[in-house]
């Protein structure tokens, strides 16, 4: 009875800080501050895989984050979800810029996990975590949804020990948005691939691949057939904002202005929508990412 029962406190109380192992607190200040203390920053990993969007990101992934996320996504630690998607939200907020197109306002994309890991662990971590993002944009005005549209159409190798090059190979065209899915992104004003970690760029460049695919977004003028030509950035009037958005999930996500207007889908593949029916921004966000990625004014 008394196991039980401190399994039952536990819960209500956490037994320890998910970064430093502080009892009987979720998140103590000091990591709180780790976590959330600095502004988000843009990050690029090195080398950059081709078609990875502008990415932004909340914290290096050392020492306390690197612990709290570990705690969230491989021993259950769920209650770690709400600071880890104000970090996120953050990280969002700090892609965006201020500058949100019409549409459905901002949909979060995340980047899915494995169905082998998520069964392992009983829980999808970036979902969780882009659910979290989500109602935190909401109370701060920004209209956001999650909109878990990504999936794997093969499987793929354990990420574990696998260099850049390797990690590329290992997810080309391994995912694909869900049928319907590319009418419900093209209706977005903003569309962000979001995810809690980035090492080497390959999930989100390879999730961005199969968003712009589902909304013909590479054949949309010569600025972004120049992206799809490798001058990622370069082109001018192009801004590509791609986040992991979290799924469909919890109370408020309703489907009020989730359908686009005079989008047409191609015949023979699932979601395609019409080349120019996307006039938003595609970027991405994480919670964290490398610290060698913060050093983007590299020569």
């Amino acid at each position: 009875m008394r196991g039980w029962l401190q399994d039952l406190g536990d819960l209500v109380l956490p037994a320890e800080c998910g970064g430093c192992g502080m009892p009987r607190t979720v998140l103590c200040p000091e990591c709180r501050g780790a976590l959330n203390g600095a502004a988000p920053s843009r990050v690029r990993p090195v080398p950059e895989p081709l078609g990875l969007p502008v990415v932004h990101a909340a914290a290096r992934y050392e020492d306390e984050v690197r612990a709290v996320l570990l705690a969230h996504k491989e021993r259950g630690a769920l209650a770690l979800a709400g600071p880890l998607g104000t970090a996120l939200a953050g990280a969002v907020r700090a892609g965006l810029d201020g500058a949100l197109c019409g549409g459905t306002g901002v949909l979060l994309v995340p980047v899915p996990s494995a169905r082998r890991a998520v069964r392992a662990r009983g829980h999808d971590p970036a979902r969780r975590i882009a659910l979290a993002a989500a109602g935190e944009l909401r109370g701060s005005g920004i209209p956001a949804r999650v909109l878990a549209v990504l999936r794997q159409r093969r499987a793929v190798a354990d990420q574990a020990g696998l260099n850049s090059r390797q990690r590329l190979d290992n997810l080309a065209d391994a995912l694909s948005v869900a049928a319907g899915g590319g009418r419900l992104l093209a209706g977005a004003g903003a569309v962000v691939l979001v995810d809690d970690l980035m090492t080497t760029g390959a999930s989100l460049a390879e999730a961005a691949r199969a968003v712009r695919e589902a909304v013909g977004y590479e054949e949309m003028g010569g600025a972004k057939r120049a992206e799809r030509s490798g001058e990622v950035g370069k082109a001018r009037g192009v801004r590509n904002a791609v986040y992991s958005e979290a799924g469909r999930e919890g109370r408020g996500q309703g489907r009020a202005g989730a359908t686009a207007v005079g989008v047409e889908r191609r015949p023979g593949v699932p979601g395609m929508v019409a080349a120019g029916a996307f006039g938003g921004m595609i970027c991405a966000a994480v919670v964290a990412a490398t610290p060698d990625s913060f050093e983007i004014n590299r020569n």
